[in-house]
């Protein structure tokens, strides 16, 4: 059965300040869900909070029923996947070490490297276009193509729930759409639950099944694309006049901004 995320009347603070109070929310499993909201809004933060990498200042997070701050790491590592913002490696390392350190909460005293492990990290790399950067080092990469590895690690790991901050950053069009597929992909034909965060209202709309909308650190709407992302409610949450008209490739909603100087000129 594909493991269950819930937050609990979450408070998430940095050095005091609170960013995320009074939050709950249920992933729904088996889907792809997107965060979305404007800056500082605390999406981020909640997926730091989702994936063990921040503590809550109250309330909790379970997997399966389970605080995940009392669970053995390695047991959180094999259900929870996690992609930071702007993660780093250690200098010089090779982008074929780093994707394979995605096997490693599979690894046991007496289990040696596998072939299953091999086949795990070429998989991956083959379906993040990075197999030819393989003997490269991490940090001699451009951004895009970091993120591309940081990516294949996170598919290494091949765990049930992936969490990601932010997939698509720094890569050009091509590429994000490339990322996006592939995500969609893990989730409709191998059941795997994703979790990410996106800015562009359009790729989230496209490709997630479940929204959550966020606004000063709380959720104001969750749902189904044609559910949450109407004119009044982007409005609300961006601060920005938009016009939503139906996508005509894929019929979700397409967010069109207003112009706030340019004058539509007379026909």
């Amino acid at each position: 059965m594909t493991p269950r995320l819930t937050a609990d009347n979450l408070r998430l603070a940095y050095d005091g300040r609170v960013v995320v109070d009074e939050l709950s929310l249920a992933v729904p499993p088996g889907r792809f869900t997107v965060l979305i909201g404007p800056n500082a809004c605390g999406k981020s933060t909640l997926l730091r909070a989702l994936g063990r990498l921040l503590r809550p200042a109250a309330g909790a997070v379970l997997l399966d029923g389970e605080p995940v701050a009392r669970l053995p790491t390695r047991a959180v590592a094999t259900r929870l996947g996690v992609l930071p913002q702007s993660p780093t490696a250690p200098e010089g390392l090779t982008v074929v070490d780093l994707v394979a350190r995605g096997r490693h909460p599979h690894q046991r005293w007496l289990r040696p490297w596998s072939d299953a492990d091999e086949q795990a990290v070429g998989e991956a790399m083959a379906a993040t276009g990075t197999t030819d950067l393989a003997d490269r080092a991490v940090d001699e990469l451009s951004g895009g193509q970091r993120q591309r590895v940081w990516i294949a690690l996170a598919l290494a790991q091949q765990t049930p729930i992936m969490l990601l901050d932010e997939p698509t950053t720094f890569l050009d069009l091509a590429h994000q759409l490339d990322v996006l597929d592939l995500l969609a992909s893990l989730n409709r034909e191998h059941g795997r639950t994703i979790v990410c965060v996106l800015h562009d209202l359009n790729h989230a709309c496209r490709y997630a099944d479940h929204l959550v909308a966020m606004r000063d650190g709380r959720i104001v709407a969750g749902g189904t694309p044609a559910e949450v992302v109407t004119a009044e409610l982007v409005e609300a949450v961006f601060g920005l006049p938009v016009l939503v008209v139906d996508d005509p490739e894929t019929g979700t909603p397409l967010v069109v901004p207003r112009s706030r100087t340019l004058a539509v000129a007379p026909a």
